[in-house]
C-alpha cells in the first residue's frame, strides 16, 4: 500500500512512494529482509567512510527484547508501536575513529544511512516509520550505551495495513514545503531563480 507524493518535479517511484505509516499489518518481517534493509544502511556514503551509525533492533517475536525496546518510546510512539514487528533506535559516534575529534557529520551520515534503509524498504514493500519521539537517556541505560555515543531517533518496520484500516490522519493529503522555500541564491531566503 502506498501514498505516492503528489511531486511538482519527476522523481524516482522510490522517492515518491516512500510514507511513514502508523498502522502496521499484524504480519513479521522475515529475518532475509531485515538483513537486507541494514545491508543498505551499510552502504551509505559517510565521511571519512566512518560510518558513525550502530543500531538496536528488537523484534516483536522476542517479547522480552521488545518490551525493552518499547520502554525507550515516549508514550505516544508506544501506543501504536507495540503492534509493528521490528523497532530499531539508531545511534552515532560522537567523534572520529581515526583521529578522536568531534564527527560534526555524524548525525547527517547517519540520516544517509537511515535513508538507504528506507529507500531498500519501500522497494521491497516493506513500510517505515521513522521518531523523534524517544527516551534517550533511558535507552542509554537499558542498552549501557557509552558516553561516547548518542541514542537519536528510532524507527519502526513493518508492513502498513491495506487503505482501509489506516487511521483518519494517515488518510490525509501529503504535503511538503514549495522548493522556492528552501533553495536559496544570492542571500539567505531569496529563492534561487530556476526553482521560482
Amino acid at each position: 500500500m502506498t501514498k505516492q507524493a503528489p511531486t511538482d518535479h519527476p522523481v524516482h517511484a522510490l522517492i515518491a512512494d516512500r510514507w511513514s505509516p502508523y498502522s502496521f499489518a499484524d504480519r513479521d518481517l522475515p529475518d532475509a529482509q531485515l538483513r537486507s534493509l541494514l545491508e543498505a544502511a551499510r552502504w551509505a556514503a559517510s565521511s571519512y567512510n566512518e560510518q558513525p551509525w550502530s543500531f538496536l533492533v528488537a523484534k516483536r517475536d522476542d517479547p522480552q527484547a521488545f518490551e525493552q525496546m518499547i520502554s525507550c518510546l515516549v508514550e505516544g510512539n508506544q501506543a501504536w508501536a507495540k503492534a509493528v514487528p521490528v523497532l530499531v533506535l539508531t545511534v552515532v559516534s560522537k567523534n572520529f575513529q581515526r583521529n578522536g575529534k568531534p564527527n560534526a557529520a555524524a548525525a547527517h551520515d547517519l540520516g544517509l544511512a537511515v535513508g538507504n534503509l528506507s529507500l531498500e524498504a519501500t522497494a521491497r514493500g516493506i513500510a517505515l516509520h521513522q521518531m523523534i519521539g524517544i527516551l534517550p537517556d533511558r535507552a542509554r541505560e537499558v542498552y549501557e550505551v557509552p558516553e561516547s555515543h548518542d541514542v537519536l531517533t528510532g524507527l519502526a518496520i513493518g508492513y502498513a495495513v491495506e487503505p482501509d484500516a489506516l487511521s483518519d490522519r494517515e488518510k490525509s493529503p501529503r504535503q511538503r514545503k514549495s522548493l522556492s522555500d528552501f533553495v536559496f541564491s544570492g542571500r539567505w531566503g531569496e529563492a534561487s531563480p530556476f526553482v521560482s
